[in-house]
Parts: structure tokens; sequence; C-alpha cells
């Protein structure tokens, strides 16, 4: 088995405190954790006014980002986890946009939306990890 852990480039640095991606290969399968994203630029600058569709747009180009780094695909997902801060049924339109855009029909991972208080900075409103799976012999 081989695990590593990297912050591609493109992404902020929060390296103090966590890895962006991390990787385990084992038997030709590649297991992908990627680390909660906000949405900022990779100068940590918040994208757009700071309204939840426009952070939902940055935080899923992050993660496409992130997978690609490590030779994956958004298809790649098979779980999503989306915390949105004071959480109302109102956001769950802006959030399945997104995921339509980003995934086709029958083909969506499994997901988790879940309500909470706060995430790491004020100004940040959702945040989105994820688990993807690669095949080498695909």
């Amino acid at each position: 088995m081989n695990k590593y852990y990297l912050t591609p480039a493109s992404l902020p640095d929060w390296s103090n405190y966590f890895s962006q991606v991390a990787v385990i290969e084992k038997n030709g399968i590649k297991t992908i954790y990627v680390a909660g994203q906000v949405g900022v630029d990779r100068h940590k600058n918040l994208v757009g006014n700071g309204e939840l569709p426009d952070q939902l747009k940055q935080i899923f180009s992050n993660l496409q980002t992130a997978l690609e780094s490590v030779d994956a695909t958004m298809a790649n997902i098979v779980k999503m986890n989306i915390y949105v801060v004071n959480y109302q049924p109102s956001d769950a339109e802006a959030i399945g946009e997104i995921i339509r855009e980003h995934f086709r029909m029958g083909q969506v991972p499994a997901m988790s939306l879940i309500g909470v208080q706060a995430l790491a900075e004020e100004r940040f409103l959702v945040e989105v990890d994820a688990e993807a799976v690669v095949d080498s012999d695909e």
C-alpha cells in the first residue's frame, strides 16, 4: 500500500493545518480524499460577492483541481459531504444547480447535506469534501 499527501500549488495552502489531498493506492485502486473546499482562490481570496452560488462555483472548481492533481476527475467522486452555514431549504436550489452542472443524472455521488452553525472562518458559507476512487484498469 502506498499513501501520500499533497497540496497542489493552484489551491490554497493550509498545510500548517492539513493537506488538500490524501491518496491511498493498493492493487491498482487509488482512493482519494479531498479536504473540505471553501469558496476561495489559491491566494485565499473569497470569490464573487460572497453569496452561496459564487462560493459553490469556486468550491467545485477547487475540487476539480484537487482531483486533476492526482489524475482523477469529478466522475470518480463516490461520496461528498456538503456543509452549509445556517442551512435553509431555499439553499437546496443553488446546491442542486451546481450538482447538475458537474454530474450526470444516475451518476451522482452519495452525498450528505449538513446544516452547521459555523465553518473555519465567518466568511465561509459552505464547505464540500469528497472521496473518489480510480481503478488503474479502467
